[in-house]
């Protein structure tokens, strides 16, 4: 499936131009949900982020760059965007690598221009989902790399932190490149 967010669709979220594709996986739910967890349930006064609030203008507009600190697999960035624009449904948003790319120290990988207050508060939630996934695909390269040509097979496991299986699943596939879906296992 396809998600692509306009003006009605998924509620509060009103992407104009956003494609993200992952099999059994509610992205709405999960921006949701996270942001839930990280600014507080809304119905008991959080829902918000109270330090950019007190200190950032509502009028402020920000420019922000994301950037690989390490030699990495990229993977999420999709998903940071979408973290972004529930909040901000206008930043503009430029993805400057691609997920499965492994990119050198130092490479931008998303450029965001918008509201000064959304881009601070979704950032924790962006930054620790993309680091979860690159991590997770930058190790799979690695293991593959390693077992190139001895005939074994790399295979996943069950054992994901609850709620991002899929996306913990996608990412290997995407990073490891050449390794294919058997059921809910990977193989080389």
């Amino acid at each position: 499936m396809i998600w692509s967010y306009g003006a009605g669709n998924f509620g509060n979220f009103g992407y104009k131009y956003m494609n993200f594709s992952l099999p059994y996986f509610d992205l709405p739910a999960f921006i949701t949900s996270t942001f839930a967890e990280d600014l507080g349930d809304p119905s008991y006064g959080g829902g918000h982020d109270v330090t950019s609030e007190s200190v950032i203008p509502a009028d402020a507009l920000f420019t922000g760059v994301m950037d690989a600190r390490h030699e990495c697999v990229v993977a999420g960035l999709p998903i940071a965007e979408a973290f972004f624009r529930h909040l901000d449904a206008g930043v503009e948003v430029e993805i400057l690598a691609a997920e499965g790319e492994l990119v050198p120290a130092g490479t931008d990988l998303m450029r965001l221009r918008g509201k000064g207050r959304a881009m601070l508060t979704a950032e924790r939630s962006a930054l620790n989902t993309v680091q979860h996934l690159t991590g997770i695909a930058t190790m799979t390269r690695a293991y593959v790399r390693q077992i190139e040509g001895t005939g074994c097979t790399l295979l996943d496991t069950r054992k994901t932190i609850p709620g991002l299986r899929h996306l913990e699943n996608m990412r290997r596939v995407w990073a490891a490149h050449k390794i294919t879906v058997w059921g809910f296992g990977m193989r080389r």
